[in-house]
């Protein structure tokens, strides 16, 4: 098993539509009406049903979906000692709404050990099997750093870390044990999870950082100097893969912008084996920036959207494929959704079938083009 790593030709990106017994059983556990002992039986049904139609999709990888989670990150950031939950008084404003109100705040010194995660992971483990294998995905450390910093969070976060280098340290020094924790319980492929490229390719963000004497080429180099020092020292056989995303949010979007600007860093510079991409619109732009991806670096080509239930054409997809060839060789080309379905608990806006029909559509598709 420990051969197997992804991404797979056809792959996806993690988080999956939460059934509704699952939400109701979350909903309870808020108000108390049920316990946490009755709510983990509830999510390990769930997540074992979900395993199951994984399998029958015809998938080589398995997830949890993020079932316990309400988030694709915070849920994370909340487990690494140091930190807190809080509720601001409003959420991210996407494109077309803003979200719920969650964040995270530095209490004390950050570190990573007994995250829960890590049982979450062996959970999930326990069901792999030949040809089939577990990830885990976990936000990129860049986006814990982004998260300490978002409005008034930041406050305290230079009164308990008033020297930035001790504070990136600390982050990558935790992520560096969780992952040491993960790769112990078996897991030999992690998927770091990254808004914060999407966010500075966006021209709005530095609209709204003019003055605050920022620049792109500071916060790429911040993101990836934290992303590189968690990665640092990896075992060889474990593959640390990245995601890199525009927001996902109830089928809306947070950032447009294409990869030009930050391709020198992330695409070049970043150690992680793969680069699963969001290209589903227009806002992702074009294929142009991949000519910068390093040697040997994966590109998944995340081409099938999550945030529509319309099934794309196959013939286009095909072509696009076709287009992204001319800058990294097929053989490093892979397909899979541009994001998950269910980045936060609330969903995006397409039912169970219409889920799994977009995936029989990726290994549909993949295996068309590359016979697998």
């Amino acid at each position: 098993m420990a051969t197997l790593h992804a991404p797979f030709r056809y792959d996806y990106v993690g988080s999956f539509l939460r059934p509704e017994a699952l939400k109701k059983a979350r909903a309870d556990f808020e108000t108390d009406a049920i316990s946490a002992t009755e709510l983990a039986t509830v999510e390990n049904d769930a997540i074992e049903d979900l395993v199951a139609k994984q399998k029958a999709a015809g998938y080589h990888v398995i997830t949890d979906g993020e079932f316990r989670r309400s988030y694709w990150h915070l849920d994370f950031m909340w487990g690494l000692g140091g930190i807190e939950h809080i509720e601001l008084d409003h959420g991210y404003q996407f494109h077309s709404e803003e979200t719920t109100h969650g964040s995270a705040r530095v209490t004390g010194r950050i570190t990573g050990e007994n995250h829960p995660f890590v049982q979450h992971y062996a959970f999930v483990k326990q069901f792999e099997e030949e040809g089939v294998i577990a990830k885990q995905t976990i936000p990129s450390p860049a986006q814990t750093l982004a998260e300490l910093f978002r409005e008034d969070n930041g406050n305290e976060t230079t009164r308990v870390y008033p020297k930035l280098d001790e504070l990136i340290t600390d982050i990558a020094t935790a992520y560096r044990q969780v992952i040491s924790d993960l790769y112990a319980a078996g897991c030999r492929t992690i998927q770091l999870d990254d808004c914060t490229w999407g966010m500075i390719a966006d021209s709005s963000f530095w609209k709204a950082m003019a003055g605050s004497g920022f620049t792109l080429e500071d916060e790429a180099e911040k993101y990836l100097r934290i992303n590189n020092l968690a990665i640092e020292g990896k075992p060889d056989d474990l593959v640390i893969n990245t995601h890199i995303c525009r927001g996902n949010y109830h089928s809306d979007y947070a950032c447009t912008g294409p990869y030009d600007a930050v391709a020198p860093y992330v695409f070049a510079q970043e150690n992680v084996d793969a680069l699963y991409l969001e290209y589903d619109d227009e806002r992702s732009g074009g294929f142009e920036p991949l000519a910068q991806v390093s040697p040997g670096k994966k590109v998944v080509l995340g081409l099938i959207t999550t945030k529509s239930p319309t099934l794309e054409d196959k013939d286009s997809v095909i072509r696009r494929i076709r287009e992204a060839e001319q800058y990294v060789p097929l053989d490093r080309l892979y397909l899979s959704p541009q994001c998950g379905f269910a980045s936060c608990e609330i969903g995006n806006k397409l039912t169970e079938d219409e889920q799994w029909a977009k995936l029989a559509l990726v290994k549909e598709i993949a295996e068309e083009v590359w016979g697998c």
